[in-house]
């Protein structure tokens, strides 16, 4: 007969239960490994915030897993000692032979989830069989973590998903290079017969988003029935990474790409695609997000051709030859080293001077070079970080230059550089896209979930008063430009199109799911051009009741981040693999 304080459970049984695993705690973090992702999915408009938590989440979950084995799991010490050591050293291992392209950034966000997962999921199955639960674990654990050495990343969409292939097949920035050391280039001026001077007046899209930088194209109707005369493609060619628009000036493209350790800057027949000069230079950057290339466009003017790599080269070139009339380091003019995703600033070139964002300390935020000689004439203020490009402004007759930076905006004399006003908005992040005038108001976003806001300009005397009108989350652009057309924006939330009232900022529709694109109003036929994020071309009726689709058909192949150009009847598109042209009715 047993003692009252004395167990009647068998000893085999009390063995057993306290070798099983505690498996509440791994279901829970092994769960939400798997639904953090899909998080920033489920909300409208979601911040950055979250995005980031979406991408970058599970990987600190994927740790709390192994604090769980360490403390909480119930496995003998033996058991833990081998498996935490096991899985740091296959983690380790299989990040040594990762594809450089998954490092970074990428190994957080694919390689330590997916392996920790693999590692858990055995763990979860065979909680209560300590024979086989360690050695399927570890297992597992090197199938997980050792597959992405077979991976590699073309960077990820807005959304943060990965853009994956596997390690052996080309990339296209690789078929492209072979493309064009096959092709060879020829004599530029013999392959377009019309060399007459290029001019800031022969340009009919001189800069980044046209000649005011708002993305109108005046004068352009497109055919609305597109199932009876669809788009016509005219021609379609590779091209390398980058995240350059086109400017355009007759019957010439210029746009910027990334060919292997040289940044490069082109120029293209606009009736044929083909490759007319390139101007090529040491200098590549990469980032895990967007990957290699330039980020601005060139910009043309009566100096010349102007252009900004990624990695900070600002150089003049002839645009009927892509000879070098100077160049010019932001790196040493700066004194700073690329922001996160590259210098971003498309040139503007006013009353002889280049204007460019740099974001270098102290007085070297923006600098201005004398156009004709590259000398430097002045240099301001302003935010340690921006992907966005200086703006030509009028506000109560006093013309200026207006700067989005991650300290807000700011307005300044175009020929000194001294400031006329500023409007303080900082935020942490960055700011990527162009301010929106309209009479004397002007739009700025913040960032991504964040949302805009339009300030009131007001001058009178030597006072200027800048002030909140108001503050919307009915539209929050990230990278997206936008645009206005008869009292509405139109522009992206996040990746869904949108539609807002630009005297309250209310929404008034979000419906196009055409996600992280760009758009091009043709305010004469009330219409907008969307690229959308796959390389569709759209045709939307700039409507502020209803999302109201003419037309849409794929164009180029590859994410697509670019900005479309409208000439005429003709739209040109590009991304870091394609560029095209499509002819959308007569012309």
């Amino acid at each position: 007969m047993p003692l009252m304080n004395e167990s009647t459970t068998p000893p085999d049984e009390i063995m057993s239960a306290s070798q099983t695993l505690r498996r509440w705690p791994l279901a829970i973090l092994l769960a939400i490994i798997v639904a953090v992702p899909y998080l920033p999915g489920l909300i409208d408009g979601p911040s950055m915030l979250i995005m980031v938590a979406g991408f970058m989440g599970p990987a600190a979950v994927g740790l709390l897993v192994l604090v769980w084995w360490l403390l909480a799991s119930r496995a003998s010490g033996k058991e833990k000692v081998i498996g935490f050591f096991g899985v740091l050293v296959i983690g380790a291992v299989a990040m040594a032979f990762l594809h450089k392209s998954m490092q970074g950034m990428g190994a957080i966000a694919n390689v330590v989830p997916v392996g920790i997962l693999a590692f858990g999921v055995p763990l979860l199955i065979f909680a209560a069989s300590p024979r086989y639960r360690l050695p399927v674990s570890l297992a597992c654990a090197v199938v997980g973590f050792g597959y992405w050495d077979l991976i590699q990343s073309n960077g990820v969409t807005g959304r943060f998903k990965g853009d994956l292939d596997w390690r052996w097949n080309k990339t296209p920035e690789e078929l492209y290079l072979e493309e064009i050391a096959l092709k060879g280039m020829g004599n530029p001026v013999e392959r377009l017969s019309d060399v007459s001077p290029i001019t800031l007046a022969s340009a009919q899209w001189p800069s980044f988003r046209g000649p005011y930088r708002d993305g109108r194209q005046p004068g352009v109707t497109f055919d609305e029935d597109w199932e009876q005369s669809p788009p016509k493609q005219i021609w379609k060619t590779k091209i390398g990474p980058g995240w350059s628009s086109f400017s355009v000036a007759g019957d010439r493209l210029f746009t910027q790409e990334q060919r292997g350790d040289n940044e490069a800057v082109l120029c293209m027949n606009a009736k044929t695609g083909e490759t007319l000069w390139v101007f090529e230079y040491p200098g590549r950057f990469w980032e895990s997000v967007a990957g290699a290339g330039p980020r601005a466009t060139p910009t043309i003017a009566d100096e010349g051709l102007f252009a900004l790599g990624a990695d900070g080269m600002l150089a003049c070139l002839s645009p009927i030859n892509g000879d070098v009339v100077w160049k010019t380091d932001l790196k040493k003019d700066a004194n700073r080293k690329p922001p996160t995703w590259g210098f971003s600033s498309s040139p503007l070139v006013i009353a002889g001077l280049v204007l460019v964002h740099a974001g270098g300390k102290d007085d070297k935020g923006i600098l201005a070079f004398d156009a004709g000689t590259g000398s430097l004439r002045w240099s301001a203020p302003s935010g340690d970080h921006s992907y966005s490009s200086p703006h030509l402004a009028t506000f109560a007759g006093v013309r200026g230059v207006l700067m989005e930076t991650n300290q807000g905006l700011q307005f300044l004399n175009a020929e000194s550089g001294e400031s006329i006003w500023n409007y303080d908005w900082p935020i942490e992040n960055y700011r990527a896209v162009q301010p929106l005038v309209i009479g004397d108001t002007v739009m700025i976003a913040s960032t991504l979930g964040e949302g805009m806001r339009r300030l009131k300009i007001a001058h009178e005397g030597k006072t200027w008063q800048v002030t909140e009108d108001w503050s919307s989350r009915g539209l929050k652009p990230d990278f997206n430009d936008f645009v206005e057309h008869k009292g509405f924006v139109y522009g992206f939330d996040a990746d869904i199109f949108t539609a807002i009232d630009a005297e309250t900022g209310e929404r008034k529709w979000k419906r196009g799911r055409y996600g992280n694109g760009q758009v091009v109003l043709l305010p004469d036929a009330d219409q907008l051009l969307i690229a959308s994020e796959t390389g569709e071309i759209v045709l939307v009726k700039a409507d502020p009741e209803k999302l109201v689709e003419l037309g849409k058909v794929p164009a180029i192949s590859g994410k697509t981040w670019n900005h479309p150009v409208v000439i005429g009847q003709r739209v040109y598109l590009r991304n870091a693999e394609e560029a095209a042209c499509f002819e959308i009715g007569s012309p």
